[in-house]
């Protein structure tokens, strides 16, 4: 399905015009009364990141008064035939409510969750490292998804009791749910009982949950078509960061999550936290 990954055309238009354009798309998505201040990222002569990595997380591509004009040069933007198709082959939910975004906005910025985030993903280092060098899957797009899915976390969801009950169809740190083991020839389709317990507490052991979480992005790059032999990489080509983006897409189902996704790919703190050399302190009687 090479058409789902192809690259953005030229950019059109002045940058003036594209800026006021964005600040009006966002006064009417927000409503009447709302203030929302908006900074737009013009490209500069070659210099920076891509200009689509700098456009404002509110403005997520879920195409509602945003021109052409606007979206193009973004690979973050997805057209209603590459949607249409994506339904057809995995089934989307289109963009999450306004107040829903505004609530998972304000979750984020709370530091002392982020700074117990981070631990978290501090302990995943090892299985995040070994299983993407294995699979050729980005670590920073896997790192992105569970900083986001346990900053989200509801409180007592991965409790084995909570987990056995039913009332949670998806467990452990990248939220995934029992088809997905279906999916990768891990569980039979007309699962037991017994193996549908075996299979929970697969996907609520952390490390297992990861390499599971690696293995979905394996398969769905197989079946999209994407490059299976290479990491990829959304700094150094629009192809890559569309192939991202709907990595991220699919695991979600929201047509506003990969544009945050890939912003936090780009956050400096999981860079260190993954790719940071750590030094152990050595023993004073050393």
């Amino acid at each position: 399905m090479r058409h789902l990954i192809q690259p953005p055309p030229s950019p059109r238009g002045h940058a003036s015009g594209r800026a006021a354009a964005v600040a009006r798309s966002a006064s009417r998505a927000l409503g009447v009364g709302a203030t929302l201040m908006v900074t737009v990222s013009l490209p500069m002569a070659g210099k920076g990141p891509p200009v689509w990595m700098e456009s404002p997380l509110a403005l997520a591509a879920d195409g509602d008064d945003l021109t052409d004009d606007l979206m193009s040069g973004d690979p973050l933007r997805f057209s209603p035939e590459e949607l249409q198709e994506l339904h057809r082959r995995f089934g989307v939910h289109g963009p999450q409510p306004r107040l829903a975004q505004l609530f998972s906005s304000g979750i984020n910025q709370l530091q002392p969750l982020r700074t117990r985030t981070l631990g978290q993903i501090e302990t995943l280092r090892p299985v995040i490292l070994s299983e993407c060098a294995r699979e050729q899957i980005n670590p920073m797009l896997v790192t992105a998804i569970l900083f986001d899915e346990l900053r989200h976390a509801k409180p007592g969801e991965d409790h084995p009791i909570a987990a056995h009950s039913g009332l949670f169809t998806t467990h452990g740190p990248a939220q995934i749910g029992v088809g997905e083991l279906v999916h990768q020839g891990l569980l039979s389709e007309d699962p037991s009982a017994e193996e549908i317990t075996v299979a929970r507490n697969q996907l609520l052991d952390p490390d297992q949950n990861v390499a599971l979480l690696v293995g979905k992005f394996a398969r769905l790059k197989r079946a999209l078509d994407l490059p299976s032999d290479r990491m990829l990489e959304a700094s150094g080509s629009a192809r890559d960061a569309k192939g991202l983006a709907t990595l991220a897409y699919l695991h979600n189902g929201k047509l506003d999550y990969p544009r945050g996704i890939l912003a936090l790919m780009q956050d400096p703190e999981l860079h260190a936290l993954i790719y940071g050399r750590q030094n152990r302190p050595v023993s004073p009687l050393i």
